[in-house]
């Protein structure tokens, strides 16, 4: 019987901008990046150097601690550019092309006639692999582990996010085959968690176990999901993989094609063209970024305005990115702004006005309004975190780097995504999802 699970804290951000549910046609673009920075849990080396001639599905970086892990070329071209950071860190291996609708064919018996084994090993030369992220720690997954269960979200919660159902309208088949593919990876449960107010297609799925969530972000994300119906204890490895990539999965086994596309939604308050566009990983937005208001400085974000990457107008698709969104800078300088009654600006308490306004949506910008200071206990972090952690306690283990009171208070429950509304609604300024990911990291180094 399924489960109903109402979520009572959290916080629906009322930003303007939605993207109308309109499929619209992504202006052609001919140049595709990756960008290791996405794949964490990843030690990349480069395979096909800059002016190498790559075809589609040839392998541009390996992972060196299992070199069967691989990031492929999503089209035929040439490697034009290997952007380096710090340390001679590679930021991005980008490929042109002249041929963006390449589909990639690979041999595969078909989802009956290929074993556990023979499964993974399609999907990591397929380049696949690194759509799978493991629990606790949120990293790629690790092939030679059996995981307990395999989490699904069928919703995305977050500001402006897209509809899931809407995005795999023509992919329903590729969605339930992909589910299928994933049973045979674990000896537990696919697990899939749905929208009680519109769980949409995904509510016609068999032999998986479901359940239905209720109420705001973060509902959506799959960790909220995982804590709220199958939490992990301290040991548990689970696997989770998001609803597109389940679809490119199953179209793999299925059918031997990868064309590593995906629908992403366009949002935001200056956006001029929002809507949903059919677009390649790694795809070039300075041309659909051209659809945007000129008359202002811009923060372009490849993913949400919580847990999304900066970009600039030349940016790439983000791997595991179904939207990108546009909002104002916010740099301008605003006179005694803390002193000033507000109309215009959304708050969670009621030091603004806006709280006579609970349905209004807001141009909100990307200010921070303030700079770090000394953190403190305020009860805003749990009005915002629907699980049974000590969210400020786990963020102090974090900094420093306390491993075994890190453990106790539960880290291998969380990642980034899960605690970035407490990043919001910080009174302190902090930097949450990067003190996070510092005490993960550490968490693994010490521990893995």
């Amino acid at each position: 019987m399924s489960k109903v699970v109402k979520i009572k804290k959290g916080l629906d951000i009322p930003i303007k901008g939605a993207a109308p549910k309109e499929l619209k046609d992504m202006p052609e673009t001919l140049r595709f990046a990756v960008k290791p920075p996405d794949f964490k849990g990843l030690d990349l080396k480069l395979k096909s150097k800059q002016d190498t001639e790559v075809k589609a599905g040839d392998v541009l970086m390996f992972d060196k601690k299992n070199n069967d892990i691989v990031l492929v070329s999503p089209v035929s071209g040439k490697v034009v550019e290997v952007n380096r950071g710090e340390k001679r860190r590679i930021l991005e291996v980008v490929v042109e092309t002249t041929n963006p609708g390449e589909i990639i064919k690979h041999q595969t018996k078909g989802i009956d006639g290929l074993s556990r084994e023979e499964i993974i090993k399609l999907i990591q030369s397929a380049g696949l692999w690194p759509y799978i992220i493991m629990r606790p720690y949120g990293i790629v997954a690790r092939p030679d582990d059996k995981p307990r269960d395999i989490f699904i979200s069928t919703f995305d919660s977050s500001p402006l996010g897209p509809d899931l159902d809407f995005a795999l309208q023509d992919q329903k088949e590729d969605f339930f085959n992909g589910l299928k593919v994933l049973a045979k990876l674990t000896e537990g449960e696919v697990c899939l968690g749905l929208n009680k107010k519109n769980p949409g297609f995904f509510d016609e799925a068999k032999d998986v176990r479901k359940t239905y969530f209720n109420g705001p972000h973060p509902a959506g994300n799959v960790g909220i999901q995982i804590h709220n119906s199958k939490p992990l204890a301290k040991g548990d490895i689970a696997w989770t993989v998001q609803a597109q990539n389940v679809a490119m999965i199953g179209k793999l086994i299925a059918n031997g094609e990868v064309t590593f596309d995906r629908t992403i939604a366009f949002a935001g308050s200056e956006v001029t063209q929002p809507g949903y566009y059919k677009v390649k990983v790694g795809a070039d937005l300075n041309k659909l970024l051209d659809h945007t208001n000129k008359e202002e400085k811009l923060r372009y974000i490849s993913g949400n305005v919580l847990t999304g990457t900066k970009v600039d107008k030349h940016g790439y698709l983000g791997f595991y990115d179904s939207m990108v969104t546009v909002i104002p800078e916010g740099d301008e300088y605003e006179f005694f702004g803390w002193a000033m009654p507000r109309f215009k600006h959304f708050s969670i308490s009621r030091a603004y006005f806006s709280w006579l306004m609970p349905g209004k949506k807001y141009k909100m910008n990307a200010n921070m309004h303030g700079e770090e200071r000394a953190f403190v206990i305020t009860g805003e972090y749990e009005k915002v975190l629907p699980m049974d952690v000590m969210p400020v306690q786990l963020l102090k283990s974090a900094m420093y780097e306390d491993i075994d009171e890190m453990e106790k208070l539960g880290i291998f429950e969380v990642i980034e995504e899960d605690m970035a509304l407490c990043e919001f609604v910080c009174t302190s300024k902090m930097e949450v999802q990067s003190i996070l990911r510092k005490g993960m990291d550490l968490m693994i180094k010490e521990t893995m």
